[in-house]
């Protein structure tokens, strides 16, 4: 107090019944509304550092997680007219059960004994392939005998030619010795010329003497004349050896190729057989593709191709079907921009279609009716609605989803990341950051391969 006034307040007793001092007093409501705000900041402050769980939202709906579990529908193996069902929407089918018959529509395959027939045909081409076996043996043998019949002519022609040789050295012999006897009778004759002339040998003893020489050159003549024959039989010899050997190089030719051509008819006969045994085994095929049945448990869903009468063409729907046993997954749908945080093994959380979930985003340990699931695939290629895939299956650890849940119902899906402060979370969203995407050193992401 400046003690201004020369009037002391001692206590506020001394205020009572002035009316300045009511007017300026503060109210007490006033203190009431401060203490008011000082707690509600405590809270908020304590709630700015409450743990908060991150998370992203994606739309799914449940399916299975393997493909062949999923619905399927069966398709008509061949064309056809349906003449018969076996079976109604809903039914229970085992593998292997008929579902419906049906009948040929096609003229290349209305002869019921189209299989017999072909199979006949079979056998009539199994028993040609057998002849040009035959034939080939035959052929075989006949160029065996052929080319022992040359070694035999050969060696005959051989022997002639030896025995030629001989006989030519023996009249190369005889040629130079009647060489060397005409030379002895033309020394006689000029000897007994000069002789005679002198008139010391008679007429006689010339006459002879020139007979003699005339003898040897006729000899001599003979000689050569037969050696020239020697040798042009020699040289007939050799040429009879080449014309045999020619001879029969030709018939083994022919034989050989009469062999190729009877080889070419047989693998032209066994490509045949081949053709007619497929042909055969098709038709045989074919005819199993007339009862249309289960290719494994499960419940007839519609019939896409109903009524008696029907045609079917090749490869037409004509049942749809579910399998009985599958294990339930579910495929949700998310942005790409959230498509990194995402990984095999993350955790999600799903609220489906039917069930009456309590979920508080951020603090999933509160929530009520929800079922854990388990990140095992991503897609690679983006989806035609502009987002991906992503396949989820059930979390083995947490509580087993429920048992009335069918494939095609919706599912909403958590997916939980890491956990921050709700201050930082708050901060985040007012800036438009993404969540946080960094891990702590040393913690991995979680793995399900061995799962």
């Amino acid at each position: 107090m400046l003690n201004i006034s020369e009037n002391i307040v001692h206590c506020e007793k001394d205020l009572v019944g002035l009316q300045s001092p009511a007017k300026t007093t503060l109210a007490k409501w006033h203190f009431s509304f401060r203490k008011l705000l000082l707690v509600l900041l405590g809270l908020f402050v304590f709630f700015m550092f409450l743990p908060w769980t991150q998370n992203i939202h994606a739309d799914g709906k449940v399916t299975t997680l393997r493909p062949e579990q999923r619905p399927q529908t069966i398709h008509a193996t061949i064309s056809g007219r349906i003449e018969h069902w076996y079976v109604t929407e809903g039914q229970s089918v085992k593998k292997g059960d008929t579902i419906v018959y049906l009948s040929e529509v096609k003229s290349d395959y209305f002869d019921p004994q189209l299989v017999d027939r072909v199979g006949n045909q079979v056998n009539a081409k199994q028993g040609a392939i057998e002849s040009y076996s035959g034939k080939v043996g035959a052929l075989e043998t006949q160029m065996d005998a052929m080319r022992r019949e040359l070694e035999s002519k050969i060696s005959q022609i051989h022997n002639k030619i030896a025995q030629g040789k001989l006989k030519v050295e023996s009249d190369s012999i005889k040629v130079l010795q009647a060489g060397i006897d005409l030379q002895v009778a033309q020394r006689q004759y000029s000897g007994t010329k000069n002789l005679y002339d002198k008139g010391i040998k008679s007429l006689t003893e010339f006459e002879e003497k020139r007979l003699k020489l005339q003898e040897a050159e006729t000899k001599i003549v003979a000689a050569r004349n037969n050696y020239e024959t020697s040798r042009q039989e020699l040289d007939i010899y050799r040429t009879e050896l080449r014309l045999t050997q020619n001879e029969y190089a030709n018939k083994i030719a022919k034989t050989q190729s009469d062999r190729f051509s009877t080889l070419s008819e047989k693998f032209d006969a066994q490509a045949s057989v081949n053709k007619l045994r497929i042909e055969r085994d098709n038709y045989a095929r074919r005819s199993t593709f007339y009862y249309i049945v289960a290719p494994q448990d499960g419940y007839i869903v519609k019939a896409i191709t109903p009524g008696i009468g029907e045609i079917v063409k090749e490869g037409a729907p004509v049942v749809s079907i579910q399998p009985a046993d599958y294990q339930l997954a579910v495929e949700m749908y998310v942005k790409p921009l959230d498509l990194p945080l995402i990984s095999p093994g993350r955790h999600v959380r799903f609220m489906f279609d039917g069930w009456p979930a309590f979920f508080f985003s951020g603090w999933p340990g509160v929530s009520l009716g929800t079922f854990g699931g388990s990140v095992v695939a991503i897609d690679r290629n983006i989806s035609a609605n502009g987002k991906f895939r992503v396949l989820v299956a059930p979390d083995e650890t947490d509580a087993p989803w429920p048992d009335a849940l069918q494939m095609g119902g919706g599912a909403k899906g958590i997916a939980l990341l890491n956990d921050v402060p709700l201050g930082y979370e708050l901060w985040r969203i007012f800036n438009g950051f993404p969540p946080d995407l960094y891990k702590e050193e040393g913690k991995e992401t979680p793995d399900n391969s061995k799962k």
